[in-house]
Protein backbone atom coordinates (compact mmCIF):
# COMPACT_ATOMS: atom_id res chain seq x y z
CA UNK A 1 0.00 0.00 0.00
CA UNK A 2 1.26 3.54 -0.85
CA UNK A 3 1.30 5.83 2.00
CA UNK A 4 2.29 9.68 2.69
CA UNK A 5 4.29 10.14 5.98
CA UNK A 6 3.04 12.88 7.95
CA UNK A 7 5.72 12.78 10.23
CA UNK A 8 9.74 11.08 10.04
CA UNK A 9 9.49 7.40 10.87
CA UNK A 10 13.02 5.65 11.32
CA UNK A 11 13.79 3.56 8.40
CA UNK A 12 11.18 4.31 6.28
CA UNK A 13 11.20 8.04 5.46
CA UNK A 14 10.94 11.84 6.53
CA UNK A 15 7.60 13.79 6.45
CA UNK A 16 5.68 14.20 3.29
CA UNK A 17 7.45 10.92 1.47
CA UNK A 18 5.41 8.80 -0.46
CA UNK A 19 6.42 4.91 0.66
CA UNK A 20 5.28 1.63 -0.06
CA UNK A 21 4.56 -0.44 3.06
CA UNK A 22 2.82 -3.64 3.90
CA UNK A 23 -1.08 -2.93 3.89
CA UNK A 24 -1.26 -4.49 7.89
CA UNK A 25 1.63 -1.98 8.94
CA UNK A 26 -0.94 1.14 7.25
CA UNK A 27 -3.61 0.06 8.44
CA UNK A 28 -2.99 -1.42 12.05
CA UNK A 29 -0.35 1.36 12.81
CA UNK A 30 0.67 4.19 10.71
CA UNK A 31 -3.51 4.78 9.95
CA UNK A 32 -4.89 4.32 13.09
CA UNK A 33 -1.90 6.62 14.60
CA UNK A 34 -1.91 9.49 12.39
CA UNK A 35 1.47 8.97 11.11
CA UNK A 36 0.91 8.77 7.33
CA UNK A 37 -2.25 8.84 5.04
CA UNK A 38 -3.34 6.82 1.59
CA UNK A 39 -2.17 8.14 -1.43
CA UNK A 40 -4.50 9.48 -3.07
CA UNK A 41 -5.02 12.73 -5.01
CA UNK A 42 -7.13 14.27 -2.36
CA UNK A 43 -4.67 13.20 -0.02
CA UNK A 44 -2.04 14.71 -1.86
CA UNK A 45 -3.61 18.21 -1.89
CA UNK A 46 -4.63 17.96 1.59
CA UNK A 47 -0.72 17.30 2.67
CA UNK A 48 0.10 20.19 0.98
CA UNK A 49 -1.97 22.64 2.70
CA UNK A 50 -1.42 21.08 6.06
CA UNK A 51 2.26 20.64 5.31
CA UNK A 52 3.15 23.68 6.97
CA UNK A 53 1.28 22.31 10.29
CA UNK A 54 2.97 19.01 10.31
CA UNK A 55 5.89 20.05 10.08
CA UNK A 56 5.61 22.94 12.84
CA UNK A 57 4.32 19.79 14.93
CA UNK A 58 7.39 17.71 14.59
CA UNK A 59 9.96 20.39 15.30
CA UNK A 60 7.78 20.47 18.55
CA UNK A 61 7.95 16.51 19.33
CA UNK A 62 11.34 17.07 18.55
CA UNK A 63 11.75 19.88 20.64
CA UNK A 64 10.22 17.84 23.50
CA UNK A 65 11.87 14.58 22.98
CA UNK A 66 15.64 16.77 23.69
CA UNK A 67 13.85 18.06 27.07
CA UNK A 68 13.72 14.54 28.04
CA UNK A 69 17.13 13.89 27.18
CA UNK A 70 19.18 14.21 30.09
CA UNK A 71 16.04 12.55 32.33
CA UNK A 72 16.35 8.89 30.41
CA UNK A 73 20.48 9.02 30.90
CA UNK A 74 20.00 9.36 33.91
CA UNK A 75 17.00 6.89 34.97
CA UNK A 76 18.32 3.98 37.06
CA UNK A 77 17.21 1.17 34.67
CA UNK A 78 17.44 -2.00 37.60
CA UNK A 79 15.25 -4.66 37.00
CA UNK A 80 14.89 -8.21 39.93
CA UNK A 81 14.37 -10.99 37.87
CA UNK A 82 13.84 -14.63 39.20
CA UNK A 83 16.81 -16.68 37.50
CA UNK A 84 18.05 -20.19 37.45
CA UNK A 85 21.57 -21.20 38.46
CA UNK A 86 23.05 -20.28 35.14
CA UNK A 87 21.59 -17.08 35.09
CA UNK A 88 18.86 -17.68 32.46
CA UNK A 89 15.87 -15.57 33.24
CA UNK A 90 12.75 -17.31 34.18
CA UNK A 91 11.12 -15.32 31.25
CA UNK A 92 12.41 -12.25 29.98
CA UNK A 93 12.47 -8.31 30.00
CA UNK A 94 10.81 -7.08 26.71
CA UNK A 95 10.25 -3.65 24.95
CA UNK A 96 7.14 -3.29 27.41
CA UNK A 97 8.83 -3.65 30.89
CA UNK A 98 11.70 -0.96 29.87
CA UNK A 99 9.28 1.39 28.49
CA UNK A 100 7.05 0.38 31.77
CA UNK A 101 10.00 1.19 33.42
CA UNK A 102 11.27 4.33 32.47
CA UNK A 103 7.79 5.99 33.02
CA UNK A 104 8.25 4.57 36.37
CA UNK A 105 11.67 6.21 37.20
CA UNK A 106 11.95 9.03 34.77
CA UNK A 107 8.36 9.55 33.94
CA UNK A 108 8.90 9.86 30.48
CA UNK A 109 6.51 7.88 28.24
CA UNK A 110 7.52 5.77 25.53
CA UNK A 111 6.09 3.28 23.31
CA UNK A 112 7.68 -0.32 23.49
CA UNK A 113 8.35 0.36 19.95
CA UNK A 114 10.74 3.19 21.05
CA UNK A 115 13.08 0.52 22.96
CA UNK A 116 15.28 -0.47 20.15
CA UNK A 117 16.40 -3.76 22.16
CA UNK A 118 16.43 -6.07 19.40
CA UNK A 119 15.81 -9.08 21.31
CA UNK A 120 13.69 -10.11 24.49
CA UNK A 121 16.54 -10.15 27.14
CA UNK A 122 16.70 -13.93 28.66
CA UNK A 123 19.68 -13.78 31.41
CA UNK A 124 21.16 -11.80 33.54
CA UNK A 125 23.71 -9.15 33.28
CA UNK A 126 24.67 -5.53 31.85
CA UNK A 127 22.32 -4.83 28.64
CA UNK A 128 22.98 -1.73 26.18
CA UNK A 129 19.69 -0.27 23.90
CA UNK A 130 18.89 2.95 22.51
CA UNK A 131 15.61 4.92 23.21
CA UNK A 132 14.49 6.58 20.73
CA UNK A 133 12.22 9.81 21.83
CA UNK A 134 12.01 10.96 18.52
CA UNK A 135 13.61 9.64 15.02
CA UNK A 136 16.24 12.36 15.32
CA UNK A 137 16.74 11.86 19.17
CA UNK A 138 18.29 8.52 20.28
CA UNK A 139 19.18 8.21 23.65
CA UNK A 140 21.68 5.02 24.66
CA UNK A 141 20.77 3.69 28.38
CA UNK A 142 22.12 0.74 30.00
CA UNK A 143 19.82 -1.73 31.48
CA UNK A 144 20.86 -3.87 34.29
CA UNK A 145 19.08 -7.47 35.14
CA UNK A 146 20.08 -9.30 38.47
CA UNK A 147 17.94 -11.08 41.39
CA UNK A 148 18.95 -8.72 44.06
CA UNK A 149 19.92 -5.54 44.36
CA UNK A 150 23.32 -6.33 45.15
CA UNK A 151 23.74 -8.17 41.84
CA UNK A 152 22.52 -4.77 40.53
CA UNK A 153 25.59 -3.06 42.45
CA UNK A 154 28.05 -5.35 41.34
CA UNK A 155 27.24 -4.98 37.49
CA UNK A 156 26.90 -0.97 37.56
CA UNK A 157 30.37 -1.46 39.51
CA UNK A 158 31.67 -3.06 36.64
CA UNK A 159 31.84 -6.55 38.60
CA UNK A 160 31.24 -9.63 36.04
CA UNK A 161 28.68 -12.14 38.05
CA UNK A 162 29.39 -16.43 37.89
CA UNK A 163 27.28 -18.56 38.49
CA UNK A 164 27.75 -22.28 38.29
CA UNK A 165 27.69 -22.99 34.57
CA UNK A 166 30.80 -24.68 34.22
CA UNK A 167 29.83 -26.81 37.02
CA UNK A 168 25.94 -27.89 35.13
CA UNK A 169 27.68 -28.01 31.90
CA UNK A 170 30.15 -30.65 33.63
CA UNK A 171 27.26 -32.83 34.77
CA UNK A 172 25.70 -32.35 31.17
CA UNK A 173 28.96 -33.94 29.57
CA UNK A 174 28.92 -36.62 32.44
CA UNK A 175 25.16 -37.69 31.71
CA UNK A 176 25.76 -37.23 27.77
CA UNK A 177 29.27 -40.10 28.16
CA UNK A 178 27.35 -42.60 30.37
CA UNK A 179 24.43 -42.53 28.11
CA UNK A 180 26.97 -43.14 25.18
CA UNK A 181 28.42 -45.83 27.10
CA UNK A 182 25.25 -47.13 27.59
CA UNK A 183 24.22 -46.90 24.08
CA UNK A 184 27.56 -48.88 23.09
CA UNK A 185 27.42 -51.67 25.30
CA UNK A 186 23.75 -52.32 23.54
CA UNK A 187 25.40 -52.28 20.02
CA UNK A 188 27.74 -54.53 21.39
CA UNK A 189 25.48 -56.68 22.68
CA UNK A 190 23.18 -56.80 19.24
CA UNK A 191 26.40 -57.63 17.45
CA UNK A 192 27.24 -60.51 19.68
CA UNK A 193 23.55 -61.99 19.39
CA UNK A 194 23.55 -61.63 15.73
CA UNK A 195 26.92 -63.36 15.34
CA UNK A 196 26.14 -66.02 17.55
CA UNK A 197 22.37 -66.74 15.84
CA UNK A 198 24.88 -66.82 12.07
Amino acid sequence: MKVILTEKITKLGNIGDAVEVKTGYARNYLLPNGKAMRFTRENVALFEAQKAELTARQEAAKKSAESNVDAVKNAKLHMIRQAGDTGQLYGSVSTRDIARMLKEVANVSVESAQVMLGAPIKSVGAFDTKIALHPDVIVPVKIYVAQTQDEIDALVSGKVLTFGSKKVEEEVVEENATEEKAVAKSEEKTEETTTDAE
